[in-house]
């Protein structure tokens, strides 16, 4: 099914401006200056610097070939060079609100728009709702000046990114833990998604990566994966979290090293 048709342009959200900061072989971006939300090396562009960046691509263990792949917020768009370089099979479409971010792309090196990447200037939650079965990999990595915007963490929403995903489709969410609305929003897409989810404890800090996965059918049991993951490991991964960033780790280097 052909994904919805880009929304007429929001209106600027209120926040201070991007602010690039570059340091040798180091670019960031920030919005208040020291809280990195993005970062690349300029050596290695592709790659993924930040612990919570290698977290959210080990959605290739319950989804390891996703035709395409949404996600929610460009930042220094990280994930979107990695996939468009490593998932050569896989069109990528990215959802962003902001339209001075979306003006960085050309100094954190993401790729021009073709027939595999398309950056849209538009309000996620908005695409979203008009979306249905359109990705197998939806990443949602989106705040603001405040942390998580109501509009990325409410039941309308977490139900909105289940029905824009095909039968076995995986979400994967990017949530402080420190957030006042942190327990809610887990508990709201756990609901959406009948409690097929999961996460790996401690694979990167504050940062709580959670794992969904739409069922293949009504009322079917999750995946073998998402079934290992969250009731045979209880959701403690490989059991310490220097060993969960270690999994982030060899799941990043398998992806690059199938299509360096």
């Amino acid at each position: 099914m052909p994904a919805p048709r880009p929304l007429p342009h929001p209106e600027p959200p209120p926040g201070p401006a991007p602010i690039v900061q570059t340091r040798g072989d180091r670019r960031t971006l920030e919005f208040t200056l020291g809280d990195i939300q993005s970062e690349m090396r300029l050596s290695r562009p592709s790659s993924l610097v930040l612990s919570y960046a290698r977290a959210m691509m080990c959605f290739a263990l319950l989804a390891p070939r996703p035709r395409h792949i949404v996600m929610v917020g460009l930042g220094g768009g990280s994930f979107a060079k990695f996939c468009h370089r490593h998932l050569p099979w896989a069109r990528i479409t990215v959802l962003e609100v902001r339209a001075d971010v979306i003006a960085l792309r050309a100094q954190f090196l993401v790729p021009p728009d073709d027939t595999r990447l398309q950056v849209l200037h538009c309000d996620a939650a908005a695409w979203l709702a008009r979306a249905d079965a359109v990705a197998d990999v939806l990443l949602v990595d989106g705040f603001d000046a405040a942390g998580l915007p109501p509009a990325l963490s409410s039941s309308a929403f977490y139900a909105d990114c289940r029905r824009a995903l095909r039968p076995q489709g995986v979400l994967v969410a990017n949530i402080f833990t420190y957030d006042p609305d942190y327990v809610t929003a887990v508990q709201r897409l756990q609901q959406a998604f009948d409690g097929h989810a999961c996460w790996l404890a401690g694979m990167a800090g504050n940062n709580q990566i959670l794992f969904a996965q739409r069922p293949g059918e009504p009322g079917a049991p999750p995946g073998r994966a998402l079934r290992l993951l969250r009731d045979r490991l209880r959701n403690r991964g490989l059991g310490a979290a220097p060993l969960n960033r270690l999994l982030a780790r060899l799941v990043v280097a398998w992806l690059a090293w199938r299509h360096p």
